[in-house]
């Protein structure tokens, strides 16, 4: 009697179990059928050319989603942060995942006209310094009682707008900071040029050789829009040479204020003024000596400089220019691939950079909506000889979206 009694309430007990299962699926089934799309995304957003849209959807959980424009994947991050510089509508689909339900969702973008005039080129300097270099002081000149900030002002003045001059970066790990007054946004092939003096050579020479002195390219894109590039994270854009062996990832150099007293030690060749001019000394455990040359006797380091020293640092790729006399006479530096600024001649495709090259600080590439802020710092520590240092030189930037 006490087993049959049991056994009624297990299967009772179980039926209960059993209809709040399904009443609970029914009810997940009601709610997924009574709900509203437009809680989750919007009918439609509307934003201008340039302009970063931000896209939080409404969703509960942590599920698997995708956007698409049209057929075409453009994210699978759970906001979408989109940008166009083309005024039309895109219809927007978002798929969302969770617990093997799957659900759609569509909107539409609207890209408006911006209601100010962008600039393509540079719009300003937020920071320079360079390197010891022989153009150092010169280019752009210093002046007696100029600070850091005069020099920025004078970098302003050389490379922002469409007519530029140029500036020189010094040997490694000199740097230019500047910005745009948009987004330069981030789309299938390259997006921004940088402008140097870089040039090839004949057809004696080879290929792609001539001058090219490449300087590092980091971008960061202003997140909290406040026109500085302070919180935002930098990313280096990862050329040809970022993966190989030759390259030196976290390299610093430090160079020393040379003493004004010391005498000259002049070398073999007519144009050595001073092989022991401005000492330098390396992470890696080297040291050496920059030398003055007999074309340029204003102070190599910067006079705006206080300190007795200071410490550049970056990414080192390998030396790449040589003596194709053999004689020390005729010096050539040979392009590199791709990713670097002063590499190619500007009219080149080679000098165009694309945003989808860039990396963060573990190699690993990014998805950036655009950038706003560009970084150049010489890339390689090397003498050619008479020529001197190889030393970037930027004479400026611009997107290459905007028409």
């Amino acid at each position: 009697m006490q087993k049959t009694t049991f056994r009624i309430f297990k299967i009772t007990l179980c039926s209960v179990f059993l209809l709040g299962f399904i009443a609970c699926g029914t009810d997940r089934e009601d709610d997924l059928e009574n709900e509203n799309p437009t809680d989750i995304l919007k009918e439609n957003y509307t934003t201008d050319r340039f302009k970063v849209l931000n896209i939080i959807p409404n969703l509960k959980g942590n599920p698997q989603v995708t956007w698409s424009i049209n057929d075409s994947v453009i994210s699978q991050s759970a906001e979408l942060d989109f940008i166009s510089p083309y005024l039309k509508n895109y219809p927007l689909t978002l798929k969302v995942e969770s617990n093997g339900v799957v659900k759609t969702y569509t909107s539409l973008i609207n890209v408006t006209k911006e209601a100010i005039n962008y600039s393509k080129y540079i719009s300003n300097v937020l920071d320079f310094r360079p390197a010891v270099g022989q153009f150092t002081n010169g280019i752009p000149e210093y002046l007696p009682g100029n600070t850091a900030a005069n020099l920025i002002s004078a970098a302003k003045k050389a490379i922002v707008g469409s007519n530029t001059s140029m500036i020189s970066l010094g040997g490694f790990g000199g740097y230019v900071v500047f910005g745009f007054d948009h987004t330069i946004p981030n789309m299938n092939g390259r997006d921004f040029k940088v402008l140097g003096n870089a040039f090839w050579g004949t057809e004696a020479d080879q290929e792609r050789a001539g001058s090219c002195e490449a300087g590092i390219i980091l971008v960061a894109y202003d997140k909290n829009k406040n026109g500085k590039p302070d919180e935002d994270e930098w990313y280096e854009i990862a050329g040809s040479e970022y993966f190989k062996n030759t390259t030196v990832k976290n390299y610093s150099i430090t160079y020393f204020k040379p003493d004004p007293n010391k005498l000259p030690v002049a070398g073999d060749q007519f144009w050595q003024t001073d092989i022991e001019y401005i000492k330098w000394q390396d992470n890696q455990g080297k040291s050496g000596y920059k030398t003055q040359n007999a074309f340029h006797d204003q102070s190599y380091y910067p006079l705006w400089i206080a300190e007795s020293s200071y410490t550049l640092k970056g990414t080192k790729i390998k030396d790449n220019f040589y003596d194709q006399s053999g004689e020390g006479s005729y010096w050539v530096g040979k392009s590199f691939d791709f990713g670097y600024a002063d590499n190619a001649p500007n009219n080149d495709e080679a000098a165009n950079i694309d945003i989808s090259w860039a990396v963060d600080k573990n190699g690993n590439y990014v998805k950036l909506p655009g950038i706003d802020f560009v970084k150049i710092y010489t890339a390689i520590n090397q003498e050619a000889g008479w020529l001197g240092e190889v030393s970037t030189d930027v004479s400026g930037a611009y997107d290459l979206h905007l028409k």
